[in-house]
């Protein structure tokens, strides 16, 4: 997988793994349910066909040690932003290992692409959980915010019904 862009696409991607196939259609597409897997940056690419081809290296992540406190403020502020854009909790907090809880967050949350993107790109799970602290906390207050307008507009603008 590969964000397209209008100038073209990224050169790092994921590979995917097909969880459900959600949807058929009468023209061959499909609506498919898909779990990012593997890493990779595109070594070259091959466009002669309609759908994109290449050759790929995989990508590893380096052995950067993650801090403690970062990991659980990452997850207390997924689980804000999660109850504030879905209104409910997150279900899926556990499945979060310390290796993998960056990819969980940013998969999960409506967070914009070219942001999923960066964290893909970033090869320590140390610095993704870092930069998504640092997202989070920033994006947070402007849901909180649109949550109260949501409520107000709900009622009589006070607050209070």
């Amino acid at each position: 997988m590969l964000l397209a862009l209008p100038k073209g696409v990224v050169h790092v991607g994921c590979t995917a793994e097909i969880i459900e196939v959600v949807k058929r259609y009468s023209d061959g597409r499909m609506d498919i349910l898909t779990v990012g897997r593997a890493p990779f940056r595109v070594v070259k690419l091959f466009d002669e066909n309609p759908l994109l081809e290449g050759e790929v290296d995989y990508l590893e992540d380096s052995e950067m040690p993650s801090n403690a406190r970062v990991r659980r403020e990452l997850i207390e502020l997924y689980e804000t932003c999660h109850t504030l854009v879905f209104g409910d909790y997150p279900k899926n907090v556990e499945d979060g290992t310390p290796e993998n809880v960056s990819y969980l967050v940013a998969g999960a949350l409506p967070v914009d692409l070219l942001w999923k993107q960066q964290i893909l790109e970033l090869r320590s799970e140390a610095d993704r959980q870092e930069r998504l602290v640092t997202y989070l906390r920033e994006w947070a207050p402007h849901l909180q915010k649109t949550a109260v307008m949501r409520q107000r507009a709900g009622g009589n603008g006070h607050g209070l019904n």
